[in-house]
């Protein structure tokens, strides 16, 4: 089984820490926190946020007991967390897993790619969808989109541009044969593989959630 699946009643605290957070409530999906606290524990967004969602119900008795117990003392809840963090496991996650099978998924797209660290497979998911909205004239840094979206990401627009460049040798209704010396082409591909099959409007989105990581 791998460790993503792993899920401990002790991690409805630190679900609680953020859902308390202002403004209070449920976070978004790909939120930065959401998205650092899952890569914490390695467990998907997804399941996160549908556990945040049970607190936001108070499903079941046990959670009633955590919000009673903590959500009105938010110095107790702290430093609940700061222990349960203090535990092996947390900053030891190669001696909390050991002997466990490790299977990446989610994580590498938040991580850098080797060909260029500004960049990652989630950045470049983003990338793509932008791709789809745009024709090969208006992939260039003056575009306000591309400005724009270089602005939401926080990395200049050259490199947003070296990104759409190279999904056009990945894009088989350009059918471009020029060569292209650029270190996004493997990556972009690696994306275009993953995603460039399906509906550009299932694909944007998609994209419209994970942009909530980067406000």
């Amino acid at each position: 089984m791998g460790r993503h699946t792993q899920w401990h009643d002790d991690y409805w605290l630190m679900l609680l820490q953020l859902y308390l957070k202002n403004p209070v409530g449920l976070k978004p999906l790909y939120c930065r926190p959401m998205v650092d606290l899952a890569m914490e524990l390695h467990i998907p967004p997804q399941v996160l946020h549908r556990r945040m969602e049970q607190i936001d119900r108070l499903d079941t008795p046990r959670i009633e007991r955590i919000w009673q117990t903590y959500s009105q003392n938010p110095k107790r809840l702290t430093r609940a967390v700061r222990l349960l963090r203090s535990m092996k496991g947390f900053g030891l996650a190669e001696e909390f897993y050991e002997g466990v099978e490790l299977q990446e998924t989610f994580e590498k797209d938040f991580r850098p790619i080797p060909e260029e660290p500004r960049l990652t497979p989630m950045m470049l998911t983003v990338l793509l969808s932008l791709y789809f909205q745009l024709t090969p004239a208006t992939m260039v840094a003056e575009t306000p989109e591309v400005q724009q979206m270089a602005r939401l990401m926080k990395i200049n627009t050259d490199l947003a541009v070296q990104a759409l460049n190279a999904f056009m040798h990945c894009d088989p209704y350009l059918n471009r044969h020029d060569f292209i010396l650029s270190p996004l082409l493997l990556p972009c591909q690696q994306i275009w593989q993953r995603y460039g099959s399906i509906e550009p409007q299932q694909l944007a989105t998609y994209v419209e959630e994970l942009k909530e990581y980067f406000k």
